[in-house]
């Protein structure tokens, strides 16, 4: 069973699972690197930061 490349749509290939090729798998982390991709976070991140009171 194989699947697409979520950059390119080409099959995937073992060696570069999910990808098709290391290029397409270099893209990919060229995106996360450039804030292209994001993983939401709480909207507590910066503004709140979670408490360091441990005496409780």
């Amino acid at each position: 069973m194989s699947s697409a490349c979520p950059i390119c749509g080409k099959p995937a290939q073992e060696a570069s699972r999910p990808f098709c090729s290391k290029r397409c798998a270099d893209v990919d982390l060229q995106r996360w690197l450039s804030d292209r991709y994001v993983v939401p976070g709480g909207q507590d991140d910066e503004e709140n930061p979670p408490s360091t009171d441990f005496d409780n």
